[in-house]
């Protein structure tokens, strides 16, 4: 191979993959395939969830986490003013499911990047049946034009994961992503691009 044609694979090779899918050359340009798989909604989605990006609170438990990412159609180009609502369990594996407060639960809008962050804590476990669900977090996307996208975001590592009849799923490995240690306190992060796909 020579160095021409070295340079130009590296570069697509660069492109090829995202957390979502992946990018390849076309004769008219790059076509994409970014299409996040969907998960169960579960028994604890409440609407309303206030717009927000920190989900931290007074004397709240855990590790801090920040998790972020860009919402992207099909093709891999950005989605503005996408609705991405998350909401998880405290470090115990309990949720707010009736206060005022809406904890470990908010929504935000994508920037004209398609970017989105959040604040919040590493969510605990919690017993399903007689076995315990990884820890996780729930999203649903909504974009105009494109379809709804329920799912959740897994963490490499979690010894819960083999079991779980969800988060084990082949479908489930683009959304079973590392933890980034970030700062001296503790603190982590989380990239997590989601693709949707045209309604």
């Amino acid at each position: 191979m020579n160095r021409k044609n070295f340079l130009t694979q590296a570069t697509l090779a660069a492109f090829s993959l995202t957390t979502t899918g992946f990018i390849k050359p076309t004769p008219n340009g790059f076509e994409g395939n970014c299409k996040t798989t969907n998960d169960i909604l579960g028994p604890f989605y409440r609407p309303d969830a206030p717009l927000r990006k920190d989900l931290l609170y007074k004397n709240i438990l855990g590790s801090r986490i920040t998790i972020g990412g860009r919402v992207l159609d099909e093709n891999c180009n950005p989605i503005p003013n996408a609705l991405v609502e998350i909401w998880h369990c405290d470090i115990y594996g309990n949720y707010d499911n009736d206060s005022s407060d809406f904890k470990h639960r908010g929504s935000f809008k994508t920037n004209h990047k398609g970017g989105y962050h959040f604040l919040t804590i590493m969510p605990g476990k919690y017993l399903n049946g007689k076995l315990y669900r990884p820890a996780h977090i729930h999203f649903r996307v909504t974009a105009e034009g494109h379809s709804e996208l329920i799912s959740q975001l897994y963490f490499k590592g979690d010894p819960h994961i083999a079991d779980d009849p969800w988060a084990s799923q082949s479908k489930a490995i683009q959304r079973t992503l590392p933890l980034e240690p970030i700062g001296v306190n503790g603190d982590l992060k989380v990239t997590f691009d989601i693709g949707l796909t045209q309604a």
